[in-house]
């Protein structure tokens, strides 16, 4: 079998098949079939389209149908422009103070000075409802101090622009406030002025042809009770004379109450200045407690009364024994105007009217006296029981605005039933 085998002369079988050229290329062709391309080149230079088969979509419907396959990204479209709302919308930045920082202890050496704060018109609020408050009424922030980021975000964002923002530690806020429990975040403002300030609405439409004029008020708690009384009164506005306590006083504004930027305040008046800023007509009322001097003096039992405290009284005879020694040398002196004493609860409201407060220890000047005589204004007594020394001018200054708000009211009540 095998000489036959050998004798066909069959040849042995190599291990690896023989792959012709042609086999090679048909076997190309048909993988790029198998791929389903949309067009088909043929190395003759032959196009030829290829369309989908029955029940296949083109690979741009599949992929817009496949939630797997990646979508080229778009471009974000912008927004409209609108007004920030938020911090992050805002973009505002602040800068955190590393230690040996003295931004905030320098800021503070200028504001804590009457002397530095006028020189350099600066202010310092404290607190985020007071802040609040100034930024409402158009006060002119500069710099903040706080020590938690959500105490600046409770404020108007578009109001922080171009403020510079310092993040310190609550430690060295604690160490600078006047506050027993310090609220983390402190404002340097510039001085507001009066003209440019923007004042609630609701206080505009309910002022009264009432002032108010602080005389030798020293005291800052006193004065910052006497504005917000003079706000809540619905007063016009209120001037400070040369000699009282300066009204944007840390201690001032803590006790004000935010009636800084309820009613407009003017500071630091000569007695000639004073009437320019009152309007025309207006009569000016002060408050003295030893206004009925003159009448109970011929009963020596004034003391007895109420109406006046031994600080005074004394003041007064000092007053009379200069008169009676210019009158023996014949050079005569008007020490005391003399002005017509009245209740304090009598109609004294007829006309705009401005209240003198006189402070507790210095009480008031001869000016005040001088200018209501020339107005025609009076003395207005408020009694006391007998042993009771003068009211606080805080407590005075308060009785006096809302009595006068009281007969306005009842004068306006009554005209609007005449006119019915």
């Amino acid at each position: 079998m095998a000489i036959l085998v050998k004798g066909v002369g069959w040849a042995p079988r190599p291990l690896l098949p023989a792959v012709q050229a042609w086999d090679l290329d048909a076997r190309r062709w048909v993988r790029a079939l198998r791929r389903s391309p949309v067009k088909v080149l043929f190395p003759s230079g032959e196009v030829v389209d290829r369309k989908p088969g029955p029940g296949k979509r083109p690979r741009k419907a599949a992929a817009e149908a496949s939630p797997h396959v990646q979508r080229p990204k778009q471009a974000p479209q912008e927004p409209p422009a609108q007004t920030p709302s938020t911090w992050e919308e805002s973009g505002l930045r602040y800068d955190k103070a590393f230690p040996g920082d003295k931004r905030l202890s320098s800021v503070m050496t200028v504001v804590k000075s009457r002397t530095f704060r006028e020189k350099q018109g600066k202010i310092l609020l404290e607190g985020r409802r007071l802040i609040a408050d100034a930024l409402k009424a158009g006060a002119v922030p500069q710099m903040f101090f706080f020590s938690r980021l959500d105490y600046l975000k409770e404020l108007p964002v578009d109001k922080l622009k171009g403020v510079r923002l310092v993040k310190v530690k609550f430690e060295e806020i604690k160490e600078w406030s006047d506050l027993v429990t310090p609220q983390g975040i402190m404002g340097i403002f510039a001085k507001p002025d009066h003209v440019k300030m923007t004042f609630p609405a609701t206080q505009l439409r309910h002022s009264l042809p009432l002032l108010l004029i602080c005389d030798n008020l020293r005291d800052p708690g006193n004065l910052g009770t006497i504005l917000r009384s003079a706000a809540g009164a619905g007063c016009s506005k209120v001037l400070l004379t040369k000699g009282c306590v300066d009204p944007w006083e840390p201690k001032v504004l803590r006790a004000g109450m935010g009636a800084h930027f309820q009613v407009p305040i003017i500071n630091n008046l000569d007695w000639e200045t004073v009437p320019k800023y009152l309007p025309d007509d207006t009569r000016v009322y002060v408050a003295d407690n030893c206004g009925l001097y003159t009448q109970a003096q011929k009963s020596n039992k004034a003391s007895d009364h109420g109406w006046m405290c031994d600080q005074q009284l004394s003041k007064i005879h000092k007053y009379e024994e200069e008169e009676e020694e210019d009158l023996e040398t014949g050079a005569s002196k008007d020490w005391l105007p003399e002005l017509e004493v009245q209740s304090y609860d009598l109609d004294w409201t007829e006309a705009p009217a401005a209240v003198v407060i006189g402070g507790e220890t210095h009480g008031l000047s001869l000016e005040s006296l001088q200018l209501a005589e020339s107005t025609g204004g009076k003395r207005l007594l408020i009694p006391v029981v007998p042993g009771v020394d003068s009211l606080n001018s805080a407590m005075a200054a308060s009785i006096l605005l809302f009595e006068g708000r009281r007969q306005l009211r009842l004068r306006a009540e009554h005209l609007s039933r005449d006119r019915s």
